[in-house]
């Protein structure tokens, strides 16, 4: 299969979902939308994933036209969609749910608790790394992923498993959160949050990305298996 990966920025990449895609003989093209880059034509690949950027702030005209025309062709047809963090928003809002800014800011490594209806079969709770204020409601005839303490919902599966959308990060690798750390700005209200990890804390155990691997290696594969089983 052939992926289009739509990125928003260059310090929020896809990380591990790379190396997932080049593992498994999949190949994929990366866009870069906020260097001016067009979005692809959905019939020129065999799946679309939406990637994390702007937490705050509107994206340009621009960009974010086309790229929510992108998704609505991708929600309306058959192929695979995954969003992650804004790529999410942006897939819930398509969908009809309300996204607006949470109580709490959620940065670091949180425990998820996987929802009684999740349709993958992934721990019944874990830990993933979180970075975001923004949160969504559960779009109509979505199922949903999970949920944590400042997040009651952490992803939604819809159309049986054919779309994802999840605001944890399960691809993130301890390059990938430098570059965050490094060049981004934290949420709004970040600093304020209980649910705030300082810098220190989010690199301070390289295992805790270890133990994310197998855990992005299962939903990917599960997403997949969802498409082609209908």
């Amino acid at each position: 299969m052939h992926f289009h990966l739509l990125q928003h920025s260059p310090y929020r990449g896809p990380a591990r979902i790379g190396d997932w895609l080049d593992s498994m003989g999949h190949s994929h093209t990366v866009f870069h939308l906020d260097q001016g880059e067009l979005p692809p034509r959905l019939a020129d690949g065999d799946a679309l994933i939406v990637l994390d950027g702007p937490e705050d702030g509107t994206p340009p005209p621009d960009w974010e036209r086309r790229e929510r025309k992108l998704i609505d062709q991708a929600l309306d047809g058959r192929k695979p969609l995954l969003g992650i963090g804004y790529g999410a928003r942006l897939i819930a809002e398509a969908l009809g749910a309300t996204v607006a800014r949470g109580t709490y800011a959620e940065t670091g490594w949180h425990r998820v608790e996987q929802a009684a209806e999740s349709p993958f079969d992934l721990p019944e709770h874990f830990e993933a790394f979180m970075w975001h204020r923004e949160v969504f409601a559960l779009p109509e005839d979505a199922l949903p992923l999970g949920g944590s303490q400042a997040s009651p919902l952490q992803g939604f599966t819809w159309d049986g498993g054919r779309v994802v959308a999840l605001l944890c990060h399960l691809e993130a690798t301890p390059e990938s959160v430098t570059a965050m750390l490094d060049h981004l700005p934290r949420p709004s209200g970040d600093a304020e949050s209980p649910h705030h990890q300082d810098r220190e804390a989010m690199l301070a155990d390289p295992r805790r990305f270890d133990r994310l691997a197998p855990l992005l290696d299962r939903l990917l594969s599960q997403w997949l298996r969802a498409v082609t089983a209908n």
